[in-house]
């Protein structure tokens, strides 16, 4: 039976920088193994960090000086893809026999992008997906990714796809993804509000497809250091609130609250043709007579050398 253990690591991206935030995903080895996960999934923008609160000196119609000295260090803590910190994952991922999706801040030329990154046992760094719509004001830090790094993977749990955060809530995404025949769907993300569990709830109903979705936990500004105006005392940054969703729409495990840690399920993805019996959104229940996406896989780079 095609059954595996699927698992969400619900940890931050450390102050102390992306070095740190390295060796604490690497500490959490042995805990993966223990746990017999065959898929790890982590938060968005693990490596290289979130900066929540941050405005980067801007006011609508002009940059402040000191916003550039920000977005030159919030630059300097992002990675290469490939780099040295992706193959210390790839090295991770070998060790612990996980294959593992986890979101990072990924550098290309002057440009940055909130990535997710795929790793492969045998393989190491398999793919990646750039985030296609940045929420808000991320679009003052973060590029658009374009549909040239939507995949959806073979792995040993089935196959595995990669939506980032908001993200999840751009209809045609989702059905480009279900299209793809997604089996594990991942959601790397920062919001921890109660609407994001509704939201992980009905894209695994929607999809009849498992959903592993990993946000980061962080402490209260006052703790980490940070100044953000009107925050309330003690409330953390980050609350957390990872989860993982059945087919049916079914909690399997978490949602993880307030603490770091690793949460997992068994799931089996021979449940998915059951649940896809009475509703397969890009099956039996499409009307393509009616309704058709179409979807540019090619990159966009925007200057071509011919």
């Amino acid at each position: 039976m095609p059954k595996s253990i699927v698992a969400a690591l619900q940890i931050g991206a450390l102050p102390e920088g992306k070095a740190a935030t390295l060796e604490q995903i690497l500490s959490y080895e042995v805990a993966i193994i223990e746990a017999g996960a065959q898929l790890v999934v982590m938060p968005e923008a693990l490596l290289g960090g979130y900066p929540k609160g941050e405005g980067f000196g801007t006011q609508l119609g002009y940059r402040l000086p000191e916003g550039r000295e920000a977005f030159a260090r919030y630059f300097a803590n992002a990675i290469d893809v490939p780099g040295a910190e992706t193959e210390a994952l790839a090295g991770l991922s070998t060790r612990t026999g996980a294959h593992l999706v986890l979101g990072v801040i990924e550098r290309s030329g002057s440009t940055l992008y909130c990535t997710a990154l795929y790793f492969d046992p045998q393989q190491g760094l398999l793919g990646k997906h750039r985030k296609l719509m940045p929420t808000g004001t991320e679009r003052l830090i973060w590029g658009q990714g374009d549909g040239s790094t939507l995949p959806v993977l073979d792995t040993q749990v089935g196959r595995v796809g990669a939506v980032i955060c908001w993200e999840n809530m751009m209809p045609l995404l989702r059905t480009a993804m279900y299209a793809q025949g997604i089996e594990v769907w991942c959601a790397p993300t920062v919001d921890e509000r109660e609407m994001w569990q509704v939201s992980m709830r009905h894209i695994a109903h929607e999809g009849r497809c498992f959903v592993v979705s990993a946000c980061q936990v962080q402490a209260s500004p006052q703790e980490l250091g940070l100044k953000i105006a009107n925050w309330p005392a003690e409330r953390p940054l980050i609350a957390g609130g990872s989860v993982i969703v059945g087919p049916m729409g079914d909690v399997l495990a978490g949602p993880l609250v307030g603490s770091a840690g690793l949460i997992s399920a068994e799931i089996d993805t021979a449940d998915l043709v059951k649940a896809r019996y009475d509703y397969d959104v890009v099956g039996h229940y499409a009307r393509p007579d009616v309704f058709e996406l179409s979807v540019d896989q090619r990159p966009r780079s925007g200057v071509r050398f011919i």
